[in-house]
């Protein structure tokens, strides 16, 4: 089973150590970087996602500054544990957070369009393209 953890001392080296295959690289930002983001941006949520004991992924969603709105701005799971659930897993986790705050409606999150297992994932769990892009992501959105 997956769960979400905070990123703390204790974990910090497991979780920037974990990484994507090269081919997917240009599309997730390493996690080192993801997590001095949210040093700078105290709004982002920055999760560590395991499977049992075992690190196999990194999460970040935050209330956007700009629209108030709740966005997932990154979902990563290394490579050696890629095609096994956990990220689905990890997304429903995050999703089940999200929506338990009731001011809010939606979430959002960018997305490179050459990255087809993603974009399944998230069609899958009911995210839907909205028309916008930004830079190279397209954005898609979930309504609940």
């Amino acid at each position: 089973m997956v769960t979400l953890r905070e990123i703390t001392v204790d974990n910090f080296w497991d979780i920037v150590a974990l990484s994507v295959d090269e081919a997917q690289r240009e599309w997730v930002l390493p996690n080192a970087v993801s997590i001095a983001q949210a040093k700078v941006q105290p709004e982002c949520v920055p999760l560590a996602v395991y499977a049992g004991e075992q690190p196999v992924g990194f999460v970040m969603y935050c209330v956007d500054r700009d629209d108030g709105e709740y966005w997932l701005y990154r979902l990563m799971i290394d490579k050696r544990f890629q095609g096994l659930g956990y990220g689905r897993q990890a997304l429903e986790r995050v999703l089940d957070i999200l929506r338990a705050d009731g001011a809010r409606h939606h979430i959002f999150l960018g997305v490179h369009p050459a990255a087809a297992a993603a974009v399944t994932l998230y069609r899958n769990l009911g995210f839907r393209f909205t028309g916008q892009v930004f830079g190279a992501e397209h954005i898609m959105a979930l309504t609940y």
